[in-house]
């Protein structure tokens, strides 16, 4: 099978480098799509080999996108933005996937690097070259509305996913955000979208989530609430089993989805619409509202590494309202899914000092330094709970790399904590 990698792109001399190394030796063609770049953006996808095509922006993501389709010439596509790559060592499982016959799409799993929130998501970005299949929305651009009107035709087609995180994703930082106005943008886009559907789910959430980000937290909740009053009722009569592991005869495992259940196919809107409820009701610090939406999102089955947000949102509104076993309990769930959570380990670390519990406090600090050597927290926080267990020799040594790594981003803290140990009769003049 041959595979194209499908891209849009505009001034992204910066970020297309990487993004084009990390899939030279997975794809079999580089599509590009230049829509008015003003940089040395084509130049750099020629050198990588790239058939570069120019389309005027028209403000319009999935108009681009379907424009791009149009130069595909593989059995499948891959579409990645610029500020993405593959996951290394994603390759040789792609490669064995698109082999296999029943599959119309493979949804991948995508980190957003350097988010403590909600790290994981879904992303409908590896399917068949069918010709019936084109990206629909103005933002946040999707073919799955198009897959499924082919499904409902064409019924022996399967969708499923990869376990593994395939894609990195730089572009959503909250610096790059800011830098960018991709705020502004989004809103622009999905408000004019949202007005010519507004029993559409899926944009409420998106839309719903973007206006709390902004600070327009009423808007949001309103968005979102009418998102779940639009899905609740299907979601609770579904009857069937929400998804279905299976592993082909290549030993790669997907996960079928049930197609011709709407309820299911509403599971991952409904996850998003309840956690941006609890997000919002933070902010106005209505607790157990807060709590009770996520919850509500934990509980739905979807795919367990999507829930991690989830799950460590909720330990932090149990622990700021009382319930620290329960906190625990959300922030071991949390880690049982991701092992590789680092403000996982930070956070049962804070809770099981809160309770008393030195030395599973003393090991969840030390993990979270293990996966991150340079989190000053965890150092500040592990001097404090071996000075608690009476180990002073390596409390001093925690609170002194915590001091060091402070004064490169947050000075005054250093300066503060060295101040308090001094008082205390700890480290001397430095």
């Amino acid at each position: 099978m041959k595979l194209s990698l499908c891209m849009i792109v505009k001034n992204e001399e910066v970020a297309l480098p990487k993004c084009l190394e990390s899939v030279k030796n997975v794809v079999d063609e580089i599509v590009v799509l230049d829509t008015g770049s003003t940089d040395n953006t084509p130049q750099i996808a020629q050198d990588f080999g790239a058939k570069v095509h120019y389309f005027p922006w028209c403000n319009n993501f999935s108009t681009a996108r379907n424009e791009s389709l149009k130069y595909v010439t593989g059995d499948w596509v891959l579409v990645l933005d610029a500020d993405e790559t593959l996951a290394p060592g994603i390759g040789k499982q792609i490669r064995e996937v698109i082999e296999i016959e029943d599959y119309l799409l493979i949804n991948l799993v995508r980190q957003e690097v350097g988010a403590t929130q909600s790290p994981y998501s879904l992303v409908s970005r590896l399917f068949r070259n069918h010709p019936d299949i084109r990206f629909d929305r103005p933002y946040h651009a999707l073919v799955d509305d198009s897959v499924q009107e082919i499904l409902n035709k064409e019924n022996y087609w399967q969708v499923g996913y990869l376990p593994s995180v395939a894609i990195l994703h730089a572009g959503y930082q909250k610096a790059i955000i800011n830098q960018q106005n991709k705020y502004i943008k989004a809103a622009a886009s999905m408000e004019e979208f949202y007005a010519a559907h507004p029993d559409d789910a899926y944009v409420c959430s998106k839309l719903g989530a973007l206006y709390v980000e902004m600070g327009k937290i009423n808007e949001g909740i309103n968005l979102l609430e009418h998102g779940l009053n639009l899905l609740v009722g299907s979601s609770k009569n579904s009857e069937k089993s929400p998804a279905l592991w299976l592993q082909d005869a290549k030993k790669i495992k997907i996960q079928k989805t049930l197609s011709d259940d709407r309820a299911e196919e509403n599971y991952d809107i409904l996850y998003e619409l309840n956690y941006h409820l609890g997000i919002a009701y933070t902010h106005l610090k209505n607790f157990p509202l807060a709590i009770s939406h996520y919850q509500a999102a934990v509980k739905l089955p979807i795919y367990p590494l999507l829930k991690l947000g989830g799950y460590n949102n909720l330990g932090n509104l149990l622990k700021a309202t009382g319930d620290l076993p329960g906190a625990k309990n959300a922030y071991e769930t949390a880690l049982k899914i991701d092992d590789s959570f680092v403000t996982g380990y930070y956070n049962l670390g804070m809770v099981c000092k809160a309770m008393g519990l030195y030395l599973e406090a003393i090991d969840a600090y030390n993990a979270a330094i293990f996966l991150n050597p340079d989190y000053a927290e965890a150092y500040q926080n592990l001097g404090v709970v071996l000075l608690k267990v009476g180990d002073v020799e390596n409390s001093m040594v925690a609170f002194e790399f915590a001091i060091n790594l402070h004064e490169k981003d947050n000075p005054l803290e250093a300066k503060r904590l060295l101040q308090g140990l001094q008082e205390m009769g700890f480290l001397g003049d430095r």
